[in-house]
């Protein structure tokens, strides 16, 4: 992914159309008098719907699109004529889309999967035409229904990466070390912090052409919760994984306390995030021999399985595509 293409968030104004007025008319015929009440309804409004596209990525392309505006209905028309419906608008968005409202950060709706279709602002109803309206008591109605108004108002789209395993651990931690080896995924590598700046995603080959999607978070730093570093714009992509895999570089300080640092991170940003499957790999382990891997063993947290892993030597790494492979499946 390119850093500049990678958008996770738009805020639209979206106003779905007017419905079409109803028709007042009367029939007017050679040689007929006095024809009855023929006004026909007025057209819907059209709808403004977004529609998951598995091909997209990214909100790219609804960055620069302001303001959505689909058509008005057409007004009824005599002989019973039904107005034209408005144009819907369908907007393509990726899969893990999420629309808010503007206002009142209230979720709308989520798009999940491929070629689904929801409504995002409804189109107005059209009016019913004078016809409808003639009974033995008023056979010559003078009156329509006018259409219904469109829906208005500002909406934010969320991106959130549906993959299976989310990468979490601070900067330079080896996260986007590890998803090149693992995928055919290549992103930005460098020896300082917060090198990734956008989530990358990787497609893992597995045994007997089997597969699974690991996201790259970029880095988070304690006091990420209160805007500090990257803060929490890429914490929103971890919501949507199934497996959180912790990374820790083996030379760390103190491996137990950074883990739980992390997890609070995560905690303070949503705490339903705890719920989630976890894994802890420790990085960097070519560097360890085996008297200091059982040292190190022996200050690991008990509430997570680890694994000693090497981008570099390919240490630990079948073991833990493996490890991952049984718990999605678990």
């Amino acid at each position: 992914m390119a850093d500049n293409n990678f958008i996770d968030y738009v805020k639209i104004s979206c106003k779905s159309g007017n419905g079409g007025a109803g028709s007042v008319h009367f029939h007017q015929e050679k040689f007929i008098d006095k024809g009855g009440p023929d006004g026909g309804d007025g057209g819907r409004g059209g709808h403004i719907i977004l529609k998951g596209n598995s091909q997209l990525w990214t909100l790219l392309h609804l960055k620069y699109r302001k303001h959505i505006i689909a058509e008005n209905g057409v007004a009824g028309a005599g002989d019973k004529c039904t107005g034209a419906q408005g144009k819907d608008i369908i907007l393509d968005v990726p899969l893990g889309t999420v629309a808010r409202d503007a206002e009142t950060g209230k979720k709308l709706l989520e798009i999940v999967e491929d070629g689904q279709k929801v409504i995002l602002k409804k189109g107005g109803l059209g009016g019913l035409g004078n016809d409808h309206f003639k009974s033995p008591t008023n056979q010559v109605p003078t009156y329509a229904q006018p259409g219904t108004p469109g829906e208005e108002g500002w909406v934010i789209l969320e991106l959130k990466l549906l993959a299976d395993v989310g990468l979490v651990g601070f900067p330079n931690a080896g996260k986007s070390t590890l998803l090149s080896v693992i995928s055919a995924a290549r992103p930005e590598i460098a020896d300082y912090p917060f090198t990734t700046l956008t989530p990358n995603l990787g497609v893992v080959p597995y045994r007997d052409f089997k597969s699974f999607v690991v996201a790259d978070i970029p880095g988070i730093i304690e006091g990420a919760a209160e805007g500090k570093g990257l803060g929490v714009r890429f914490l929103r992509h971890i919501e949507r994984n199934s497996i959180l895999l912790f990374m820790l570089p083996a030379d760390a300080s103190d491996i137990k306390k950074e883990y739980y640092i992390l997890l609070n991170e995560l905690k303070k940003f949503n705490p339903e995030l705890l719920d989630k499957q976890r894994l802890l790999a420790i990085t960097k382990s070519d560097m360890l021999d085996e008297e200091l891997m059982t040292e190190l063993k022996a200050e690991l947290p008990d509430d997570v399985e680890a694994i000693f892993i090497s981008s570099v030597t390919q240490q630990g790494i079948q073991e833990l595509k493996d490890k991952i492979w049984q718990t999605i499946n678990s």
